[in-house]
């Protein structure tokens, strides 16, 4: 294969796609899921994925007034918990590039009685609409390892930080241990699409979940490419034996 065909061609999972075909790949893959999203996280992480979330939003050190913005937010986990935390002078974006989980999002949100200190945009990771240095913090959860172009993504956040902001990102990442990441192994590939099969009628988006962890960057890898992007003060805190790390850096 010829270096200008391998720069035109991106993982989908474990298989090579053309680079323009992913984002809509991965739209279909959220566009199945987005109705059973909240209720197969709660059964594959058998309710873990809470506690994470909530170490997350605690890492970000978010304080009252600031703007938080909430990064493939999804159905807005994150989002209602950093909006406890900003308060009535503050504000979170929810930000999602998925229409079906966006709207999922916003009813949830709405439904909890989260009417007011939210904002709902439709954006790209890698081209985020907003003026530069517009939040005090960034927020990714679960969200960068389907994105096309990574350095692409995390150049963006850095340009849309406020000097003195803060990155986060929650993602899958390398567990430690070799008899667990073999459980692992097992749990990711013969478990996880029964279930997603039996729950939300959809095999293969939970297969290409399990693929997708598989060839995300690691914790040191992933450090590296943040310290690239501009990030500064970077470090990383494992979580259930590596499954997943949250990345902090920030805007100096």
């Amino acid at each position: 294969m010829s270096k200008e065909t391998q720069e035109q061609t991106t993982y989908f999972g474990f298989r090579k796609v053309p680079l323009r075909e992913k984002a809509r790949l991965v739209q279909g893959v959220f566009d199945s899921v987005a109705d059973r999203y909240d209720l197969m996280n709660d059964l594959m992480s058998f309710g873990i994925h809470r506690l994470w979330k909530h170490l997350t939003v605690y890492l970000s050190q978010a304080r009252y007034g600031e703007r938080i913005l909430d990064l493939a937010g999804g159905t807005g986990d994150l989002t209602y918990l950093f909006r406890s935390r900003v308060g009535d002078k503050g504000e979170v974006i929810l930000a999602d590039i998925n229409a079906a989980m966006l709207k999922k999002g916003r009813d949830r949100l709405i439904d909890a009685g989260l009417v007011s200190g939210i904002g709902y945009v439709q954006a790209d990771a890698q081209a985020l609409p907003f003026a530069e240095n517009t939040f005090d913090c960034v927020a990714i959860g679960f969200g960068l390892r389907n994105v096309t172009d990574k350095n692409r993504a995390l150049a963006s956040m850095y340009r849309v930080l406020r000097p003195g902001g803060r990155v986060l990102i929650l993602e899958f990442s390398k567990p430690r241990g070799e008899w667990f990441s073999k459980l692992y192994d097992f749990y990711s590939f013969q478990v996880l699409p029964r279930l997603g099969q039996l729950v939300a009628g959809d095999a293969d988006s939970y297969r290409y979940l399990a693929e997708s962890i598989r060839v995300h960057p690691d914790q040191d890898t992933l450090k590296s490419m943040m310290a690239r992007s501009g990030f500064e003060r970077i470090e990383y805190f494992n979580l259930t034996f590596g499954v997943v790390a949250i990345h902090r850096g920030y805007k100096l």
